[in-house]
């Protein structure tokens, strides 16, 4: 069996106050975290408060966008397009959930090394996602 990714209109996300920087930077092509400077944590998804220890010390630090997939499903009936999720563990210690694409959906495995891409939303904000490597 296979299931080639095929593209599909991502939806727009809802911007925080406060997650400015972290979408201005996806519309760079590059992925924003938080990180502790207090617990020296690193955390995802970008907030004022450090979901370890609490504290609001913490800094916007940039991802170099390579990891691996944790645990991830393909979704073949919700829609009329197949699509993979996945939760990927980043090199710099923090976990994400965002869509595998640009891969036969088939071949997505727990392990895989993955790297950051960008897929366009309905406004025209950019979309973290992950692709094979």
């Amino acid at each position: 069996m296979s299931t080639p990714y095929q593209e599909r209109t991502f939806t727009s996300p809802e911007i925080n106050p406060g997650d400015e920087p972290f979408f201005e930077s996806a519309r760079r092509g590059e992925l924003l975290f938080k990180h502790c400077n207090d617990c020296d944590t690193p955390h995802y998804y970008p907030r004022p408060l450090c979901p370890h220890c609490f504290s609001s010390n913490t800094s916007w630090k940039k991802s170099l966008g390579l990891g691996t997939i944790y645990t991830f499903s393909v979704c073949r009936k919700i829609g009329p397009t197949p699509y993979a999720i996945a939760y990927v563990t980043l090199d710099e210690g923090f976990t994400m959930l965002s869509n595998i694409v640009d891969c036969d959906l088939d071949d997505v495995r727990v392990g895989q090394a993955v790297r950051l891409t960008y897929k366009s939303a309905a406004n025209g904000d950019s979309m973290a996602c992950f692709a094979p490597v």
